[in-house]
């Protein structure tokens, strides 16, 4: 399929598109820093940044450290109702000089555009990831797609240079029938990457559900037809504007499950802090349900019970561990907990992304093992399935281990060391299950912080450092050897 062809639904598909209803929402946006500057902001919503905080931004205006050049400030009304009152979540939204003071990162974090054969899509592990908004309801600071959010030029593997677009749904669906189609040429695996039949697509952004109802249910249904048996929607909106799950957003679920019976729905969800969903008393404590558990904020609840009725349709889960917002092991031990009661999955947690401006957001890996380790003692097995993941180029990568006490006869592991094992790899996994062990750093908050202390690395996690680092290694592993 050309990209200037236009895709057309099925019969049955149109059939289905039709019946589906746009919802009216009023999620009382404020966007960019300018309002709240001016003075314009709604009055109950000026104090949100302190005179300090307003001059701290305001010098930065225009300059290589201007806060709104890395990443689009943006809130809705409901999250600032429960933002006023919870540091945690002013962290999580709220701009702040100290997101430009060092601009380290990656311009394209995971080296993405290498595995993105068709605009808006990566096809780096066994599943598909597509981009479908290039926005949220609200932004979080530390967004791993800063890069999309706020339209940045990244370089393609052909050495052109450019923002990166949104997938189209004629070329998404050509490109699954063709992969497919290749695959099952050849006896289940693609002749170049070795990749089994791609079953999975990942809808992202950016956030899906700040598309209307028939855009989304154009999305789903063109993929059901093009044979996706699971379909991931990755979203925030339980967090910042809950109301989006409304009767004519479940009924179009509805009726797509009626059509498409075998294809399978997933929502990933991304709650950073349980005060993004549990009510609080004046006090600032959770307050009990008589029922059992801690009492929800109601908007949220109805939506998370009604997404649970559906039992063709699962929740998990998933949020990165960032400085100022969930460094809390109680904080995380209570989410997961209200979360597995709710049919909700805990389903990673993940250590920062070297994006543009991480080290303002990034908490030691070390301490980050700590924390989660720490939020799941006196949680149940069904309770702590979360892992701590880290995000490499190779792959979804577990943080395993992280002892204290020394190895004996291992020079370099005098303080003990991390474990990494890859989850996930690219292309056909060659490398997954692999890992590396490395000497202790407790001031790394990324792979580079290991570079002159890896102690074996049978994942290749390391294989880009330099020679001279490459010769010490190898020399630890003879000492190593021998003794």
């Amino acid at each position: 399929m050309s990209k200037t062809e236009k895709y057309q639904p099925s019969d049955k598909a149109q059939a289905f598109l039709d019946s589906v209803s746009n919802g009216k929402y009023n999620r009382e946006i404020i966007t960019g820093l300018k309002k709240f500057l001016d003075g314009k902001a709604p009055e109950d919503m000026q104090a949100f940044y302190s005179a300090e905080e307003i001059k701290a931004l305001v010098d930065l205006k225009g300059t290589e450290q201007d806060v709104e050049s890395r990443m689009p400030v943006k809130v809705t009304r409901h999250y600032f109702e429960l933002a006023k009152t919870s540091k945690p979540l002013q962290t999580l939204v709220k701009a702040s000089p100290a997101e430009t003071f060092d601009l380290d990162g990656a311009p394209d974090p995971g080296k993405q555009m290498d595995y993105s054969p068709v605009e808006g899509l990566i096809h780096k592990y066994e599943l598909g990831l597509i981009y479908v908004a290039s926005t949220c309801s609200a932004h979080c600071r530390f967004c791993y797609r800063e890069e999309l959010i706020a339209q940045k030029e990244v370089e393609r593997p052909d050495g052109t240079v450019a923002p990166k677009g949104l997938a189209q749904i004629g070329e998404i669906v050509a490109y699954v029938k063709e992969h497919n189609r290749l695959v099952a040429k050849n006896g289940g695996v693609h002749p170049e990457t070795g990749r089994e039949r791609l079953r999975e697509i990942l809808m992202s952004g950016g956030d899906p559900l700040v598309l209307g109802n028939k855009k989304i249910a154009a999305w789903l249904s063109a993929l059901a037809e093009a044979g996706v048996e699971s379909i991931r929607i990755g979203t925030k909106e339980l967090a910042f504007y809950p109301e989006r799950y409304d009767l004519t957003f479940f009924d179009m679920l509805d009726k797509l499950h009626v059509l498409y019976t075998e294809t399978r729905l997933r929502i990933m969800i991304h709650f950073n802090h349980p005060d993004e969903f549990l009510k609080r008393d004046s006090a600032g404590k959770y307050i009990e349900n008589p029922a059992g558990g801690l009492q929800w904020v109601e908007s949220t609840r109805r939506a998370v019970k009604e997404l649970g009725k559906r039992n063709w349709l699962s929740i998990d889960n998933q949020a990165p561990l960032i400085k100022g917002i969930n460094g809390d092991p109680d904080a995380l031990r209570i989410m997961q907990r209200e979360l597995r009661r709710n049919r909700v999955e805990n389903h990673y947690f993940f250590c920062g992304r070297d994006i543009i401006g991480h080290k303002a957001f990034n908490l030691p890996i070390e301490e980050a093992w700590r924390i989660l380790n720490e939020s799941q003692k006196g949680l149940s097995g069904v309770e702590a399935h979360a892992r701590l993941s880290i995000t490499h180029y190779k792959g979804k990568t577990e943080v395993a281990a992280v002892t204290n006490k020394p190895i004996p006869g291992l020079p370099g592991a005098e303080n003990g060391v991390v474990i990494l094992k890859l989850l996930r790899g690219a292309a056909d996994a060659p490398d997954r299950g692999k890992i590396a062990i490395l000497g202790r750093n407790p001031e790394a908050i990324w792979f580079s912080g290991y570079n002159d202390r890896v102690l074996f690395d049978e994942a290749g996690f390391f294989d880009d450092i330099s020679e001279a680092n490459q010769d010490f290694r190898d020399s630890l592993r003879v000492i190593s050897t021998s003794s």
